[in-house]
């Protein structure tokens, strides 16, 4: 799947993924590769990227939003701090 994550300053992440982990406002959830389209608001909490079974990055994120479409997610988020 193809993700694409930017926030006002830059961009966070782009490249080829195995999932992503998200802060929903009403819970979090996980998109995976050909995902049902979607638009979702999300909270304030962690984000994981999952590059593969082996590999993650780990963000706080302040909230935005998320529109899956066509294998691609696209994040639009108010600011990440990478957590390590």
């Amino acid at each position: 799947m193809q993700l694409e994550i930017l926030s006002p300053e830059h961009k966070v992440y782009s490249g080829n993924v195995y999932g992503i982990q998200l802060p929903g406002i009403q819970g979090s959830f996980e998109i995976l590769e050909n995902h049902a389209p979607m638009i979702a608001t999300l909270g304030k909490g962690k984000m994981k990227i999952i590059k593969d079974k082996a590999s993650s990055e780990l963000y706080e994120i302040s909230g935005g939003f998320v529109e899956v479409l066509n294998n691609k997610a696209s994040v639009l988020i108010e600011g990440a701090t990478a957590l390590d």
